[in-house]
Order: C-alpha cells, then sequence, then structure tokens
C-alpha cells in the first residue's frame, strides 16, 4: 500500500450498539471500494473484521478491528469498535485514534445504550460525529422515528442530510438533500445518478428547508445572512455543513443498507470530502517529562509522538501493536522511544491490518495508521516519543473492571502456562485485570462482564492451550470476638527425653473497628522468663491470622498476658507458641466470636427514571443510601453503603434492571458486624469444606 499525506488520510471510527450493522458496514465500504469482490455476513462468520473464532461463534465483535479503505485518491482508516458493554474499553482507546466518528444505528431498533455511551465518548474528545442509518430495508424500520429519537437523544444539531426512498423491502436510493438529486440503486453497489421522486417532494422539500436552517444556525454569520436573505445559495450551504461538522456543531444524518450497499459509496464520498484530515485537526496535547503541557502538530517532519491504541496476541507473530502517528514517522528497521514504559523498542517491518490480512507499507506518517508485530514491553496506552523529548499523551480513562471470577487450571501441571496466558491477555485488554487475593489463597480476574470474561477463558485454551475452572471469588470476611474473655493454654508433653512445657493465661477484649491487634505484657516476679513472651505473641498472631470459626483473619482483639508457668528445661519457644495459640482460642470461645463482613462505597448512575426501582434493589441488599447527586442528561448518582458480599455481581444485577442504562463505580469503605444468620452460614460453609478437604 502506499504511502498517504496527511491531507488524503480520514481516521474514522464506526460505533454504535451491538447489532446496529457496523461490522457489516465496513464489509460495505471494502466492497464498494473494489478491495474485496463478494461481501461476507457475520452469521456466516466470513466477514474481514470479524475473524475471531470467539467473534464467528458468537456472531457479535469482541475486539477492535481496522480496515484501510482506498477511495477517490484518499486513504481511510475504518476502524470498527464493539458494540457490547463488555468491550467498551476498545472503544475509548480507539477513539483517541479517530479523527471523526460515524454512529451506526439500527431503523428497526432505532437508538440504544451502546449508542448513547459512545456518542458521550465522542462528546468529550470533540471528534465531529456523523450518524448513518442503517438496516432500511428491513421490516419494521422506520427512518422518521429513529430520527426523531435521535434529536431527542442529542439534540437539535442532528441534521438528516438524505432521505431514504421506499421503505422496507421497496428501499432503493436516497434523496440528496444538499444537492437536490436522487440516487438510485438497482443492483450492485454503484448509484444511479436521478431526479427526485414527485412522490418524495412534500417531505424533501421541508426537510431541506431544516437542514439548511441548522447549516445557518451551526454559524453565527450564516445565521445572519440567513434571516436577512430567507435562504443560503447551495455552495454556501455545502460549506457550511463541512465546516460545521468539523467544528461537531452539526451531526449530519445518512441513510442506506449496509446488507445490501445501499448508500456506500455516497458515504465514502462524504467521508473523503467532508471529514476532517489528520491537518485538520487541533494540535494534540502532551505532557513532557517535568510535567509541562506541550503540543504537537500533524507535521511528519516533526517529533516523534505515537499512541497505542490496541494490542493483539497472535499466535504465530505474538503481540500485534496498532498505533496512530501524531507527529513525526515511524519507518522499518528504526527504534522508537516508549516514553510510558522508558524502554527502547525495535521497530521491524510495518503494515496496515485489513482484518487479519497485513499489507506492508513502507512508512507510517504523521496522521496515518499502521501497525508492527513483536515489541515486548509495549501496551495498550503507551506513548512512542523521541529519547531526548520523551513526552506522553495523557493516559485514557478506562472503566474499572468489578465482576470477579476465581480461576484455577484443570490441570494441575498448567500453573506456569496459566500465568503466562493470563499476562499475555492483560497486555492486550487493559480492562482485564488479574490478582492473587493472598487471604483467600485465589488467583482473581476481574472483567466487564460474563461476556467479557467468557471470552478472555476461551482464549486461555484456544492460543495457550490451558482449560480453567472457575467460580465466585471468594470474599475476605474478619473475624473479631463479642466480649471480653480469660482463658488458659496449657502445652505440657512429657513422653520421654526432651519434653515440652508451657503455661499461659491471657485476657482478651475487643477493640473498636480500624484498631487491629494490641498485646500487652502483664506478667510479674518471672513467672514467665522474658525471652518466652515474644513466643506467645507469635503463636497468638499467628493463630489470628488463620482464624478460629471461619478461616478468615481475627481483627480489632486486645490481648492481655496476665500469668503463666515454665519448666527450666523442657519450656521453649515452640511450647509458648502453642500455648498462646491454645490459650487464644480458650478465650475466642467463651468471649464469642462475629464476623465482619467487608462494606463498600457505590456510586450508581442511572436514568432518573430508574431511581426507585434501584434504590429498592439497594435496601434488599442490606444497603445504606447516603444520598443522591443530579449528574445532567437526565442521570442521577445514587451513593450507598452495601456489603460487597451482596454486591458481588452487581455488573448483571444493574444491566439487568435498567437494559444496559446504568453504570456504578465501587470502592471499599469499612468492616462491619454481619446479621448472625448470615455469618452461621458462612462458618457452616468453612467448617463443611474442612471436613470434606480432610477426609480427602
Amino acid at each position: 500500500m502506499k504511502t498517504y499525506d496527511a491531507k488524503d488520510i480520514r481516521n474514522v471510527l464506526l460505533v454504535g450498539h451491538g447489532g446496529s450493522g457496523k461490522t457489516t458496514l465496513l464489509e460495505a465500504m471494502l466492497f464498494a471500494s473494489g478491495a474485496i469482490t463478494r461481501m461476507g455476513t457475520v452469521e456466516d462468520g466470513n466477514t474481514m473484521s470479524d475473524h475471531d473464532p470467539d467473534e464467528q461463534r458468537r456472531q457479535i465483535s469482541v475486539s477492535l478491528a481496522m480496515a484501510p479503505i482506498e477511495w477517490k485518491d484518499a486513504k481511510i482508516n475504518v476502524l470498527d469498535a464493539p458494540g457490547t458493554a463488555d468491550f467498551i474499553g476498545d472503544v475509548r482507546s480507539a477513539i483517541r485514534a479517530a479523527d471523526a466518528v460515524i454512529v451506526v444505528v439500527s431503523a428497526v431498533d432505532g437508538v440504544e445504550v451502546q449508542t448513547e455511551f459512545a456518542w458521550e465518548l465522542a462528546v468529550q474528545e470533540n471528534l465531529p460525529r456523523a450518524v448513518f442509518v442503517n438496516k432500511l430495508d428491513r421490516e419494521r424500520a422506520d427512518f422518521q422515528a429513529t430520527l426523531d429519537q435521535l434529536v431527542s437523544s442529542f439534540g437539535n444539531q442532528v441534521a438528516p442530510f438524505e432521505l431514504p426512498i421506499g421503505a422496507e423491502n421497496d428501499f432503493n436510493g436516497i434523496a440528496d438533500l444538499l444537492h437536490e438529486k436522487a440516487d438510485l440503486y438497482p443492483s450492485g453497489p454503484k448509484a444511479e445518478e436521478s431526479d427526485w421522486p414527485d412522490e418524495i417532494h412534500a417531505i424533501a422539500d421541508p426537510a431541506r428547508e431544516k437542514l439548511i436552517e441548522a447549516v445557518a444556525e451551526s454559524d453565527d454569520a450564516l445565521i445572519e445572512r440567513y434571516l436577512e436573505e430567507g435562504t443560503l445559495p447551495e455552495d454556501v450551504i455545502t460549506q457550511g455543513a463541512k465546516d460545521g461538522f468539523t467544528n461537531a456543531r452539526l451531526a449530519p444524518v445518512f441513510v442506506g443498507s449496509a446488507s445490501r450497499a445501499i448508500g456506500i459509496d455516497r458515504l465514502l464520498d462524504f467521508i473523503v470530502e467532508e471529514f476532517p484530515s489528520p491537518l485538520d485537526r487541533t494540535p494534540v496535547k502532551v505532557i513532557a517529562k517535568g510535567g509541562e503541557d506541550k503540543e504537537r502538530t500533524c507535521d511528519s517532519n516533526g517529533p516523534l509522538t505515537a499512541f497505542v491504541f490496541k494490542t493483539l496476541s497472535d499466535p504465530f507473530v505474538g503481540h500485534i501493536t496498532m498505533f496512530r502517528v501524531f507527529s513525526g514517522k515511524v519507518r522499518p528497521d528504526s527504534s522508537a522511544h516508549n516514553s510510558t514504559q522508558g524502554t527502547e523498542e525495535r521497530i521491524g517491518q510495518l503494515f496496515a491490518l485489513k482484518g487479519k490480512e497485513h499489507e506492508s507499507v513502507s512508512e507510517v506518517p504523521a496522521g496515518d495508521i499502521g501497525a508492527v508485530a513483536k515489541l515486548p514491553h509495549t501496551h495498550t496506552g503507551d506513548t512512542f516519543a523521541t529519547k531526548d523529548d520523551p513526552v506522553q499523551l495523557a493516559p485514557v480513562e478506562l472503566p474499572e473492571p468489578l465482576l470477579a471470577y476465581a480461576i484455577s487450571p484443570k490441570t494441575k501441571g498448567d500453573e506456569d502456562r496459566l500465568a503466562t496466558g493470563l499476562a499475555r491477555l492483560r497486555e492486550e485488554d487493559p480492562t482485564f485485570r488479574v490478582a492473587r487475593n493472598d487471604e483467600t489463597h485465589q488467583t482473581v480476574i476481574y472483567g466487564m462482564g460474563e461476556a467479557h470474561l467468557g471470552v478472555q477463558i476461551e482464549r486461555l485454551k484456544a492460543k495457550f492451550g490451558v482449560d480453567v475452572e472457575t467460580k465466585p471469588a471468594k470474599i475476605a470476611y474478619r473475624e473479631t470476638i463479642r466480649s471480653r474473655a480469660k482463658a488458659q493454654g496449657r502445652h505440657v508433653k512429657q513422653s520421654g527425653g526432651h519434653g515440652q512445657y508451657a503455661v499461659c493465661e491471657i485476657e482478651i477484649e475487643p477493640l473498636p473497628r480500624g484498631e487491629g491487634f494490641v498485646y500487652e505484657d502483664k506478667i510479674f516476679g518471672g513467672a514467665i522468663p522474658q525471652q518466652f513472651i515474644p513466643s506467645i505473641e507469635k503463636g497468638i498472631v499467628k493463630t489470628m491470622s488463620e482464624g478460629v470459626l471461619s478461616g478468615n483473619p481475627m481483627v480489632d482483639i486486645k490481648v492481655t498476658l496476665v500469668d503463666g508457668k515454665f519448666h527450666a528445661v523442657d519450656s521453649s519457644d515452640m511450647a509458648f507458641q502453642i500455648a498462646g495459640s491454645i490459650a487464644l482460642k480458650e478465650a475466642v470461645e467463651q468471649g464469642g466470636v462475629a464476623l465482619l463482613e467487608p462494606v463498600v462505597q457505590l456510586a450508581v448512575t442511572v436514568p432518573e427514571s430508574f431511581t426507585g426501582d434501584i434504590m429498592g434493589d439497594l435496601n434488599a441488599k442490606r444497603g445504606k443510601i447516603q444520598g443522591m447527586d443530579q449528574v445532567g442528561g437526565g442521570k442521577q448518582v445514587i451513593n450507598a453503603l452495601v456489603p460487597q458480599g451482596e454486591v458481588a455481581r452487581y455488573v448483571i444485577d444493574l444491566r439487568s434492571m435498567t437494559g444496559g442504562r446504568g453504570a456504578f463505580s465501587m470502592t471499599f469503605s469499612h468492616y462491619e458486624e454481619m446479621p448472625q444468620h448470615l455469618a452461621q452460614k458462612v462458618i457452616d460453609e468453612y467448617q463443611q469444606a474442612r471436613e470434606e478437604a480432610h477426609k480427602k
């Protein structure tokens, strides 16, 4: 593939709800441009971008894909982002690499949850937004209803540039409101230009007037001219539409059918003619080594600044790194300084990704997107720069993965391969997290939802040959005592030879939450030699770390050593450790055990219409509502303290209750005592597990 100047490059991200037709739209673009001779389908699993076995099996995109399209002497880098909420991390990263966004909306289903999320992300990045209303050839397709939803959701900046000619099965053409002409599609992806049909004038004429108004309202000078003259010339309308779109003040709506390649050539024309090139983008802000803010303009002769927005794990070539160059250029057989990791990377052969196919390129200049394999130190979100000016782009704000599974290999010898596979998957996907919980002795994986973790588990088997077992991650409870108690620990054994002798007497009492552990020595008169006092504490601390009834650590108690006995020959460090452990267990049995559960601070963001249902559900989960905050856009944040065990799978609960329109964050707050009947259930489960393990 030849090298293009920045003025001839368009970087476009396809976003939208799952099932809206993004993957099919990319397939239609490739077909219309001649890059492929036959369109594949999602159902058949043979599209260019959904080449992963997980995607073909599930019939959804689970990873960001890319394909460059050459159209009318321009190169369009099209990024196809997943539309399922579990894979929103790819959307957040890819939006950094794009200069404009196409929001794909189904004319059958209208504006859906991920449509709104994707739009908000584009607004945050101040990227131009266009809308492609897809599936107009399907039964129950309703363009006007979809347009009304778009305007209701995103405001009057949404303006149709086209109208469909025909409906459902009879959809066969497009009325161009800007140029007052029609394009018909009797067969294939190439339009045949025609005049507006007579029956379309009744709808198209007022729609064109509204478009002119929308273009005029996007610019102060245009609105004055429009009010004076009552209309605008066609060339002024066209230029005003381009300026309004480039400055994100106007969101043009296009129509078509990706599966039948209707309207695709018109969309490609608009991308080349009206979408901003990298040169039109405002300089990118970067952070210098000392924290100073700088800017980088799109200049191939400038210092290198490139952003890694996706890493893929390929079973044959290892990691594939996808990057966008904002300044400078990247060439094969050169080196790049990874300023995020502080390492040097050797750049090998460069290529453009077209699905899973690689097309070699001689260089990746400023404004373009490229890929390279086998960069061992580079991860998603890293910045390439020069070593003498190691600037970084601001990190991408990624959502925190909150659904947790404990994971273990089915085959005992696969621990190392599991660790390697998890590390590789973590490097590929920043929204996938792995942690070792030393308290519960579990390896825990965290993801955005069941589909996200399901894909990662399937990849462990397909790419790394590891079969795993999963179960809900254990909750890290705590034990404490209910009341003061006194007990003796006696460890005396005489069985010939060197014996063991240690006796200690302790008093225990509960401490306020968060006080931890206090050990006090009140031995008088040498009842226990000084060198054995720490041994008793050591035995007590070890028993506290293992718990007495539930296997969870014991906290918030004070232990006072008040008396004891020793033997000049048979007493030892170990004997007094054992005596201390026995004394604690006896005292705890007298004082009674309370089980403490972790409580988290939950912030749930939902549309106002769901507030009552969410508050009721949180109350049912033993939550304590602390208040609500308005966040705009018809949404509220509900703040509550909720036991962690009640919200371990809240990702699933919230999606079910709100149809995917809710989001939440969770941070640890404190421990508090569990209700007795729930605590007893935890204790019984632990004791049963111990008995079964003992039998084995």
